[in-house]
């Protein structure tokens, strides 16, 4: 009896050895990924006309920054779940009197925070697409806009969300960077030159890469975005300013992103991205 509670003894023991190995290991593995510290690489930030710098306010909005980071982009909570994370999308007005174009454009272009840390949710992997001249005209609109509110609260990450970043479940924008510069929207030509350029920085968020969907929460999966060779122009303009599609159902992500983000877009640009999106679909079928 004394023997079998010894090695009863002996196994839990070892279990618990065990335990407290992996989760070392989850959290060592995690925090490497997350926190680095990472080295930006030099950005070059010329091009920017006087007409992109004008219109930068509006393409805040495009791009969805003001819906992230919330109005004045004084920073929201963003992701609030004790198993995964609290995530705030930081202060972006309160930062950058802090920092340097150099540290934003990092921020924007290559997912690496001011302090050096990965970036976890802003979509930096789809920004790294943006040119030059764009980004630089996108941190002249960040530096116009009054500073206010107090710095965000730091990150934290949970049990399930150390578990997550380790397996490659949820992976940083750093880790994102090498699926976006190997998948690109399928390129028709200079004709849909500008089509395909929105495509790349505005829609792969969600619908991945080279735009042919992708699990944009556990469960939920975005479509291959050929869908669009079924609506016309004036149907797509209405599902870009409404989130409406053309069946009238209501959309998960994108009766939201549609009229805080996408319902700030041209009529242009809307029938810049039909084209290239319609000519895809056409290649494709």
């Amino acid at each position: 009896m004394r023997s079998a509670l010894r090695w009863a003894g002996y196994l839990a023991g070892g279990v618990i050895v065990i335990a407290a190995v992996l989760a070392a290991y989850i959290w060592i593995a995690s925090n490497r990924m997350l926190n680095g510290p990472f080295a930006a690489k030099h950005e070059n930030l010329s091009g920017a006309t006087p007409e992109m710098v004008a219109d930068a306010s509006r393409r805040l909005h495009v791009f969805g920054c003001i819906s992230c980071h919330g109005d004045g982009m004084r920073g929201s909570l963003f992701i609030d779940d004790p198993h995964l994370a609290k995530l705030y999308a930081p202060n972006v007005s309160e930062i950058a009197g802090k920092a340097t174009d150099q540290q934003l454009a990092a921020a924007i272009r290559q997912g690496i925070g001011v302090d050096g840390r990965a970036l976890a949710i802003m979509p930096s992997a789809q920004f790294s697409r943006l040119t030059d001249g764009e980004v630089a005209a996108l941190i002249a609109a960040v530096r116009k806009l009054p500073s206010g509110g107090a710095p965000t609260p730091a990150r934290t990450i949970g049990a399930m969300g150390r578990l997550g970043v380790a397996t490659g479940k949820f992976r940083t924008q750093p880790q994102l960077m090498a699926d976006y510069v190997q998948q690109w929207p399928a390129d028709l030509g200079p004709n849909y030159a500008k089509g395909r350029h929105l495509a790349a920085t505005v829609c792969s968020e969600c619908h991945g890469p080279a735009l042919d969907g992708a699990e944009v929460k556990p469960g939920l999966k975005s479509p291959d975005l050929d869908i669009v060779g079924a609506y016309d122009l004036a149907a797509f303009t209405k599902l870009l300013r409404t989130g409406i599609p053309a069946s009238g159902k209501k959309l998960t992500l994108m009766d939201e992103v549609a009229r805080a983000n996408f319902s700030h877009m041209t009529d242009e640009e809307i029938a810049e991205l039909h084209a290239y999106l319609v000519g895809r679909a056409q290649r494709s079928n």
